[in-house]
């Protein structure tokens, strides 16, 4: 086993992915540390912190990474972007597992693991004193930190599915996500997730990449299409979203105790 930095967190997330044991995930919008704190306990493996469709920020999450320190869920984060200045910013604020979103190709999926890289192998910049390095008391940490980084790619359109084989076969990918709601609005059926096309290229991407050799993931509300993800080889599944909780929820219980409602 190669050596691991004293004091550098080990991703128990990244490990058990490799392993092929199974993930359930939340996708959490909220973008608050209260927020995410009310869904640390509720017995999800991994909460995704989206900063692509919601307003969080760098500065958000390291309030929520903060607030799940005590719990063992793992946190994800998605940037905005494949932007290697976004992902050195959450990087030195001690994310360790990132899920970038529009990955095209091989070469996109090259760049999204460069970014976590220090150079040579990479183009991440260096600080001795992030939040990373417990500033500055992990030592070693640029000759270890990659062996902790988790990089998931998100293929989102038929140019990406296209590309599948390419891009899991690129060094440092640890994961491979399928991203139903853009991969809809590519195929020319937006909001029709259910739509029998959309399932069918949904579920022969969960297999495509899991034959490759890497683990498959997927965003998914429709417990049916989850359930069969997992069958085909999805380990790391998110099976809602906090903000379409809530809101269908309290949608139902004011239904519910409106005339004739209940």
């Amino acid at each position: 086993m190669a050596h691991v930095a004293a004091g550098l967190p080990r991703n128990r997330f990244k490990q058990a992915i490799r392993e092929r044991r199974q993930q359930l995930g939340l996708w959490c919008t909220l973008s608050s540390a209260f927020g995410i704190e009310v869904v640390a306990g509720s017995g999800f493996d991994w909460l995704l912190l989206d900063t692509e469709h919601s307003p969080a920020d760098v500065l958000t999450v390291l309030g929520q990474l903060q607030a799940l320190a005590g719990h063992k869920v793992a946190p994800v984060v998605r940037p905005a972007s494949n932007d290697p200045v976004l992902i050195k910013r959450y990087l030195d604020i001690g994310v360790q597992t990132l899920l970038i979103p529009y990955v095209q190709n091989a070469e996109e999926a090259r760049a999204a693991v460069a970014a976590t890289r220090y150079p040579p192998e990479g183009v991440r910049g260096v600080s001795a004193l992030t939040r990373a390095t417990q500033f500055g008391r992990v030592p070693d940490y640029g000759r270890h930190a990659a062996q902790e980084i988790c990089v998931l790619v998100q293929v989102e359109t038929e140019e990406a599915l296209g590309a599948i084989d390419a891009i899991a076969a690129v060094e440092g990918i640890d994961g491979v996500f399928v991203g139903p709601g853009d991969l809809a609005a590519s195929m020319g059926h937006i909001g029709e997730l259910g739509h029998p096309a959309v399932i069918d290229a949904v579920t022969n991407a969960i297999a495509r990449i899991a034959a490759s050799g890497k683990p498959a993931g997927v965003l998914t509300a429709d417990a049916a299409l989850a359930r069969r993800c997992m069958e085909l080889g999805s380990v790391f599944t998110a099976v809602g979203v906090d903000v379409g909780l809530l809101a269908r929820s309290t949608e139902s219980l004011a239904a519910a105790f409106r005339p004739g409602g209940g």
